[in-house]
């Protein structure tokens, strides 16, 4: 047996380092230090800036139909006939608006803090977004929301092949980073997790604004992580003085159709236009003070995408591609109840939802769901080729551990969700002898381990969170580990927490879309929630749980519109 590689030796040896457990938590200040809080916004000073609220007399983008909520999750060759919009600024502007925007500030007495379309942990926001368009490399700025002009490049630069497909509008990309300070603010050495949801959960968003759009949205996995960080100018230490670094993560190609991919000549060539162009602005600090959490820089090191993740197509001689993980399983299972629940009156506007979406604080812990609410929101999180899946270049690897509580004609108790057949297959050799394993529905693969009231259950492996046990249900999600490193070495560790936020991001909107509310929970006791399961290795691994309930409003809460455009005359 071959010895395993160093970088992946050390992405376990930071996830086991960062676990919770029931004597200790993972690393951290262990008290919030408000003086050094993170300002909750970055600028570049410096910089052109356009604005993209509507100009006064204009034609208000913002009151373009609306597609319905439900129609958002077709597959795109099926959403052939609505409206695609041209992607112009003010296009760019709608889209940005609905999926990084500001959906809400709030307020208590002289405080008053902002709420965004894309969730993030504590409210914290760790990412930062870079528009790559009209020979030009934008910051997106949501607090004014507004483009920062950062760089003019060589339009000329841009690949044929995408040029060639510009259909209605020149494609774009979107680049993602990270501000690990901002969690670890607040979670110290965990942070690193913290963020991958976060570009998990943005992800997701971007995909579904493109649906909004008309567009279509999908990760390339042709960049490597020194590409990424020259296209948004993250490796400009020169504009960083002083300023807290950010980590390069991914980058999206938003088109109006579906052009064929580019291979690395045409990435090297974009990427050597960018970083020879016209650079401008200082990026701002936004702590004068920091705790330096060396765990968390090595651990950002270690999984940063290089050559060496990808492999040659030697059948085509084509772009460079990540391998698949072995034995990839059929995806029979990906068929599970798309339709929309029966409901009286007009369908919800798509805008309506993504605009609401709040994180529940609290749950009344009697409010019950209705099963045909439940089998719908299972069914919106198994994968296949409707939005947001689309956007992913991998096979599946994240399965659900369910805690149901209050589900109408279904037993409270314990279930999985496994959403592949190798899934399938890791926790039945993980999960103890005595699992039931009855399925538990006719069209998705639920199946019930064990009857019972499992709330106290819930709320122990949660970090003792009420919030896990005053829901209709909760869940774990578990991940395919050591497949998903063997497979794609040690990058994989960031994409399998991504995956966790885009399911994450579609049960926040789910719960909207029936009344309800949802939180995610980045506090869970690792290991006992294996402990649950029977799981005594690394194939699976817990990296996300989620709540859904009856929410607890506080009312003591003032709420404004997410920009002064927005508000009612």
């Amino acid at each position: 047996m071959s010895e395993p590689d160093w970088s992946t030796v050390e992405v376990s040896r930071y996830h086991e380092g960062t676990k919770h457990h029931y004597h200790r938590f993972a690393r951290s200040l262990g008290y919030l230090d408000w003086a050094s809080q993170p300002r909750p916004f970055r600028s570049f000073r410096g910089t052109r800036l356009v604005s993209l609220f509507p100009a006064p007399g204009a034609e208000r983008l913002a009151e373009v139909p609306s597609p319905a909520y439900d129609a958002l999750f077709v597959p795109a060759s099926d959403a052939a006939g609505g409206t695609t919009l041209p992607s112009t600024i003010p296009a760019i502007g709608f889209f940005l608006r609905h999926a990084l925007g500001l959906s809400a500030w709030k307020g208590f007495r002289d405080t008053r803090w902002s709420l965004r379309v894309n969730p993030s942990s504590g409210n914290l926001h760790p990412t930062e977004a870079y528009v790559i368009t009209g020979g030009a490399v934008w910051h997106y700025a949501p607090d004014r929301h507004a483009l920062e002009e950062r760089c003019r490049f060589d339009d000329g630069a841009w690949p044929l092949p995408l040029a060639a497909h510009a259909g209605s509008g020149s494609p774009f990309l979107v680049v993602l980073t990270s501000i690990h300070w901002r969690e670890a603010w607040k979670y110290g050495e965990r942070a690193f997790r913290y963020c991958q949801h976060d570009i998990g959960h943005a992800i997701a968003a971007l995909r579904l604004s493109a649906a909004l759009c008309g567009w279509r949205a999908r990760l390339l996995d042709e960049w490597t992580h020194d590409e990424l960080a020259t296209a948004s100018g993250t490796d400009r230490d020169q504009d960083y003085v002083d300023s807290e670094p950010e980590e390069p993560a991914c980058v999206l190609l938003v088109t109006s159709d579906n052009p064929p991919p580019f291979g690395t000549t045409e990435v090297d060539r974009l990427v050597r236009a960018i970083r020879d162009g016209t650079w401008t602005g200082q990026a701002s600090q936004l702590s004068e003070d920091h705790v330096q959490w060396s765990f968390i820089d090595e651990v950002a090191t270690v999984t940063r995408r290089s050559r060496r993740d990808l492999v040659e197509d030697p059948a085509t001689d084509g772009p460079l591609r990540a391998p698949a993980l072995p034995d990839r399983p059929s995806l029979s299972w990906v068929c599970g109840p798309r339709d929309s629940v029966p409901t009286e009156g007009e369908p919800v506007p798509a805008t309506k939802i993504i605009l609401q979406r709040r994180s529940a604080v609290a749950f009344d812990g009697g409010t019950a769901m209705s099963h045909e609410s439940f089998r719908r929101m299972l069914g919106r999180i198994m994968p296949g080729d409707a939005v947001p899946w689309d956007a992913l270049w991998w096979p599946p690897c994240v399965h659900m551990l369910l805690f149901v509580h209050r589900v109408a004609d279904l037993d409270p108790g314990l279930y999985v969700l496994p959403r592949t057949a190798r899934g399938e297959a890791l926790l039945r050799g993980a999960a103890r002898r005595a699992f039931t394993w009855e399925s538990a529905d006719h069209e998705l693969p639920l199946w019930r381990l064990a009857s019972g009231d499992c709330r106290g259950l819930a709320q122990r492996v949660g970090c003792d969170q009420e919030i896990a046990a005053d829901g209709c249900f909760s869940l774990g999600m578990l991940v395919d580990f050591e497949g998903g490193l063997r497979a794609h070495g040690p990058s994989f560790y960031r994409r399998l927490f991504w995956e966790t936020g885009i399911i994450g991001q579609v049960l926040y909107l789910e719960a909207e879309a029936v009344g309800l509310r949802s939180t995610g929970i980045g506090c869970f006791y690792d290991d006992g929630v294996h402990d649950v399961l029977g799981i005594e290795d690394h194939a699976l691994q817990s990296l996300y749980h989620f709540t859904v309930g009856g929410p607890v409003e506080d009312r003591r809460l003032t709420r404004e519109p997410g920009y002064e455009w927005e508000a009612p005359a």
